[in-house]
């Protein structure tokens, strides 16, 4: 069995079912929105995936996630969390995530690309994805709403996944 064959154990370089059992993911769109997923998350001591908005690796670039990221978590230090940029099928935008250190970097364009992607990503220490999770709750709706606000929506949404699990 090669090593990027499926053989039932999960352990796939480039997963495509990494998501079946993921916590919540909350899109951010600021820091704002980040620091109020965060908070909820630790107040129901529930892990999260912080998801940006589809092909911001693209227009926004993974220095503004990495910063947004990093600011979050000083702000909200309890808070267990995945942080994924979603770089469309960008290989480039897709690298420079990789490079700036992002953790879990959605691409998803071809296949054999992703593959080695998959490859620099995993020596990197970071994860590449084929596909973004379902989104839990998305703030951008919210974009202008204050903390209390942002954290209730968080706070609604997780509580309705779980429920939803149940």
């Amino acid at each position: 069995m090669g090593l990027l064959e499926p053989h039932g154990r999960g352990c796939r370089a480039f997963r495509r079912d990494a998501l079946n059992d993921s916590p919540p993911a909350v899109v951010v769109h600021s820091l704002a929105h980040a620091v109020a997923a965060l908070e909820a998350a630790a107040a129901a001591e529930t892990k999260l995936i912080l998801l940006s908005a589809p092909d911001a690796g693209i227009y926004a670039g993974p220095g503004w996630w990495k910063a947004l990221v990093d600011e979050a978590r000083c702000a909200v230090s309890g808070a267990v969390f995945t942080a994924m940029l979603d770089c469309g099928d960008d290989a480039g935008a897709a690298q420079g995530a990789i490079r700036a250190g992002i953790e879990a970097v959605v691409f998803t364009g071809r296949s054999d690309v992703a593959e080695r992607l998959a490859a620099i990503a995993a020596s990197a220490g970071s994860r590449m994805l084929a596909r973004r999770p379902d989104a839990t709750l998305d703030l951008g709706r919210w974009f202008f709403a204050d903390g209390a606000e942002l954290r209730r929506r968080c706070t609604d949404a997780m509580a309705a996944g779980r429920d939803g699990l149940a």
